[in-house]
């Protein structure tokens, strides 16, 4: 537990710190403050909303014991396994295979599924999947995945601006903004994001597996599912997973 709040708050911390460096480029002295004023609203906001702004984003509906009896069932059946409160549950009309969590905590945890998962996987192998995510949950993994994609995007979205401030914008010092070093910004900016987001994410899915495992009660259950995933999305035969599926670890 304090080895993930460690990681939230080194995470916050990072894009805090990298929203401060491109703001010292692009403003001088001003622009950094603005920037970190900016970053620490964002880390808020990430906090609070970014769950239901990642459900919106995918149109994800909400279903109930009554739209989708089974599969709600199946993650209370889950959440009760793993001790934690029932999440609200979300499908999304998609056909490309998809599961995942989201939430600041697990008492405001949701979990949503693709059409086209609950379409491509049996219900063994699906239920593995969603083991997995309920594990995120536990672990509260999802906290730190909101945060830094939707931190991560706000970044990607201020290095794109960077043009703008180049040209007549002025720092205290009277040095206006190097065309060259904006670019840069623009250029670096979002891999620096993204290498933050794998720094401090790289062990989540590993944690995940494990504990989905011991959720589920069923390893191999995950490794059929994404062995069929894979499949699918190499356009091949869903038959030859069936008949060879993976072997249980």
């Amino acid at each position: 537990m304090f080895g993930n709040w460690f990681k939230t708050t080194l995470l916050m911390a990072a894009f805090v710190a990298l929203f401060g460096a491109i703001g010292l480029v692009l403003g001088g002295r001003t622009g950094m403050l603005v920037a970190l004023l900016f970053g620490g609203a964002m880390n808020i906001w990430a906090w609070w909303f970014s769950a239901d702004m990642v459900l919106r984003m995918y149109d994800a509906r909400e279903v109930d014991a009554r739209s989708a009896p089974e599969f709600h069932a199946m993650i209370a059946e889950l959440a009760q396994r793993a001790g934690l409160p029932m999440p609200r549950v979300y499908i999304i009309d998609e056909a490309q295979p998809n599961a995942f969590a989201t939430g600041r905590s697990p008492e405001h945890a949701a979990v949503a599924a693709t059409t086209g998962i609950m379409r491509v996987l049996t219900a063994r192998e699906l239920r593995g999947v969603m083991a997995h995510e309920l594990a995120h949950v536990k672990h509260r993994d999802t906290l730190i995945s909101t945060i830094s994609a939707s931190i991560a995007g706000a970044i990607s979205a201020l290095a794109n601006f960077a043009m703008f401030f180049t040209g007549g914008q002025r720092d205290e010092e009277g040095g206006g903004v190097n065309p060259l070093v904006a670019l840069l910004v623009m250029i670096f900016a979002p891999v620096a994001a993204m290498l933050i987001q794998l720094a401090i994410s790289r062990s989540r899915e590993f944690g995940a597996d494990a504990g989905g495992a011991a959720i589920g009660g069923d390893p191999g259950a995950l490794a059929d599912a994404l062995l069929k995933i894979e499949r699918y999305a190499q356009g091949l035969p869903l038959h030859a997973a069936e008949a060879h599926p993976r072997p249980r670890r």
